[in-house]
């Protein structure tokens, strides 16, 4: 099996109230992941995640990627004691073999996931995009 990701999603913007609780949250889940992440009293941004106070919040469904089942676990424990509530603890899903997540709501409501897709080679550890200046071929 072969999997082709990092083409559709550029970005991913959320509204939330409270951007308090958003940044202990996400907070949480980017340290157990090892992702750095920057916030303020404007936003919370960590790599291709920009999350700031709107009028309307959002509902999504979002799933972070795990490096294998402890980081699934820690995941979802870090996001309890951050304010989450659980929607599904750690297991084997049946989406495809090896499908190991959990799911935990976030302060606004938003479905989030850690996963892990199970033994697998990457083809890249992540997209790697290089700036040119204006005329460059």
């Amino acid at each position: 099996m072969e999997l082709h990701t990092g083409r559709l999603i550029d970005h991913i913007h959320l509204r939330t109230h409270d951007l308090a609780a958003a940044t202990r949250f996400y907070g949480a889940i980017m340290d157990v992941l090892g992702v750095p992440y920057e916030a303020d009293e404007t936003h919370f941004q960590a790599d291709e995640l920009w999350i700031d106070v709107g009028g309307q919040h959002s509902h999504v469904h979002l799933a972070f990627q795990a490096k294998d089942r402890a980081t699934v676990e820690a995941v979802h424990r870090a996001a309890l004691v951050a304010g989450g509530r659980d929607n599904g603890g750690p297991g084997e899903r049946d989406y495809h073999p090896g499908y190991y997540a959990a799911f935990v709501l976030d302060p606004d409501g938003n479905n989030i996931e850690a996963v892990f897709h199970g033994p697998a080679e990457r083809s890249a550890a992540s997209v790697e995009i290089r700036f040119k200046a204006p005329g460059d071929g």
